[in-house]
């Protein structure tokens, strides 16, 4: 069924831009190029964050937060090898999962923290990278609740993941 489902929706929206008369190829044209305008504006924003993210892990900044969180989050029963996992997914998707690939190699596939490594690269966002485009494509300038809601959201995510890992396994 899957399969199907891309073709019947091109199909359906054909048929449909013909009986109401809309040219099917305008609109494509206007839409791509709305997108092309789009990814311009948001390119700036995107070099600066990933920059931003660089510097932070090659200056070993990250490295330093897990080192000085390690001991505090492993009281609460969290592995310290997690602690730059946590720092990073927020920020930067192929970095979070090179490093829960690497920490889910070291710990183990069936291990707790393995598990729990897994399940956080599947259910939390990288809020700041999505905040960031959005923010980005709007050009919002009322963000005054925006990152207490993100680190709010962050924890609520990190705390369901950690739990369901140790109540289930």
């Amino acid at each position: 069924m899957s399969a199907y489902i891309l073709p019947m929706l091109l199909g359906t929206t054909v048929i449909w831009a013909m009986l109401t008369g809309q040219s099917v190829f305008q609109s494509f044209l206007r839409g791509a190029r709305e997108g092309f305008e789009t990814a311009m504006k948001l390119i700036p924003t995107l070099v600066g964050l990933l920059a931003a993210v660089s510097m932070l892990r090659a200056s070993g900044a990250v490295e330093l937060l897990a080192w000085a969180l390690g001991p505090v989050l492993g009281k609460i029963g969290i592995a310290p090898e997690l602690v730059g996992l946590l720092l990073t997914k927020p920020f930067t998707g192929a970095g979070s999962l090179a490093l829960g690939s690497q920490i889910i190699r070291d710990a183990g596939v069936d291990s707790e923290t393995g598990r729990i490594a897994a399940v956080l690269l599947a259910s939390c966002e990288t809020a700041f990278y999505t905040v960031t485009v959005y923010f980005g494509a709007t050009r919002a300038k009322q963000t005054r609740y925006t990152l207490p809601a993100v680190l709010t959201g962050l924890a609520a995510a990190y705390a369901a993941g950690i739990a369901s890992v140790k109540l289930l396994f």
